[in-house]
């Protein structure tokens, strides 16, 4: 069984930096996004959650384009955010916790400490412009997967609860492509 791909590969007319598409976001929030016509309610915050758990699994991924960099980024990150909340116990916690996570050292393709640099296009050394926009541009990513998260993991049956589900801190062990961001 192959792995789910995304399905803004084909996107065109979108500048990539780095090998990751700037995606238009359908919540805006301050950050770098191009503007999302207001009709575009699924967006690729909502695409990486929805495949977040069945991609899990898998240790190969093939890298069929831009947006499934940007897919691998947003599950990395999703991956990082469920690992901080097994540590919380309320909603209200969980939403500090990942919002500090979210604005805090955000680390693009082309830093050292990026665990899967070897798939992403390198930047060059006078490209440092670029790269501050594509950091802002993932803080501005990483903000919007933890407004979106949060309320999703701490249901239960489409209930809100005050417990993360453990039916999303199952996959709190398992690694994307064996990597982790740390």
């Amino acid at each position: 069984m192959p792995a789910y791909h995304s399905s803004f590969n084909e996107t065109e007319d979108v500048r990539v930096i780095n090998g990751i598409p700037l995606l238009p976001l359908a919540s805006q929030g301050r950050g770098t996004s191009p503007y999302a016509n207001p009709s575009v309610t699924y967006d690729a915050i909502d695409e990486a959650i929805e495949l977040f758990r069945p991609n899990s699994y898998f240790k190969n991924f093939e890298i069929k384009g831009n947006g499934d960099r940007l897919l691998i980024y947003v599950i990395l990150f999703i991956s990082q955010c469920l690992n901080k909340l097994r540590a919380t116990t309320t909603q209200s916690e969980a939403v500090k916790m990942l919002h500090t996570l979210a604005v805090t050292n955000v680390v693009i393709p082309a830093d050292a400490g990026f665990p899967l640099q070897t798939i992403y296009p390198q930047l060059n050394a006078a490209d440092r412009m670029e790269g501050d926009q594509l950091r802002q541009y993932l803080q501005q990513v990483r903000l919007a997967v933890v407004q979106r998260l949060v309320p999703i993991v701490y249901s239960v049956d489409g209930q809100p609860s005050q417990t993360p589900s453990k039916w999303w801190l199952c996959f709190q062990k398992r690694h994307f492509m064996g990597k982790a961001m740390h």
